[in-house]
């Protein structure tokens, strides 16, 4: 099981994310480090679970408000990793506006594009044709996926070669994973590659994530706790 770790940016800080709710989202206070600059958070996370991908979600962007364009430069120029950014894009010209924005080392940045905001899933077409490898983020909040693409609740052909599978009412909540979920998705994924997100509380939990058809998980509360750490986590 690769655990992925996840950055949450607003308002310049790495915020700690609860449930989706995020009027209520404040400065990370970390076991890990003392600050919630977006870099030393980054760099805690990485060397807490020995992982060569970072996962970034840009609330400011999700939220139509101020991105962090500058600090995920910030990031990718100071990090030798892989980042996985959902800035709320809701097609292709979206996305590419702020990976120009970015403007660095793109080829170590990788566009997730969530149901929530995403409008046209030819984006997901539209990026691999300009030499990305964008990853789908299947939003789900209440039982149900959040989605106002059509094509997103009754077709699969168009979703890339990774799939994440995010239950919000699950993040940062300390209830475990929504493995009913994961197994949901896994039997229309075929052979794709399904990461979860949300929910993590310890090495059980992973254990039994590994069982439900992910490769993966998305993690942030549980390794800023130091209930996930560097020894615990599969570094592959």
């Amino acid at each position: 099981m690769q655990v992925i770790p996840v950055l949450d940016l607003l308002d310049g800080h790495a915020v700690r994310a609860v449930r989706g709710e995020r009027e209520h989202y404040r400065p990370i206070k970390s076991l890990l480090c003392a600050t919630s600059e977006p870099l030393n958070v980054a760099r805690a996370l990485l060397a807490a679970t020995g992982s060569r991908t970072l996962y970034i979600a840009d609330l400011g962007a999700i939220l139509g408000q101020k991105d962090h364009a500058a600090h995920i430069a910030a990031l990718l120029d100071a990090l030798d990793v892989e980042i996985w950014l959902d800035a709320g894009y809701t097609d292709f010209a979206s996305m590419r506006a702020v990976f120009d924005r970015i403007d660095t080392r793109l080829s170590k940045l990788v566009p997730v594009f969530g149901t929530e905001t995403l409008v046209n899933v030819d984006a997901l077409r539209d990026a691999r044709s300009a030499g990305f490898e964008p990853v789908l983020s299947l939003d789900h909040r209440g039982g149900r996926l959040m989605a106002d693409a059509p094509a997103a609740c009754s077709d699969t052909s168009w979703w890339p070669s990774r799939v994440i599978v995010m239950t919000l009412d699950q993040v940062g909540a300390y209830e475990g994973p929504d493995l009913a979920t994961v197994g949901a998705v896994r039997e229309r994924a075929g052979a794709r590659e399904l990461i979860g997100a949300g929910g993590i509380r310890d090495d059980g939990d992973l254990s039994a994530a590994a069982g439900s058809g992910a490769s993966g998980w998305l993690v942030a509360s549980a390794i800023h706790d130091r209930r996930v750490g560097f020894a615990k986590v599969d570094q592959s």
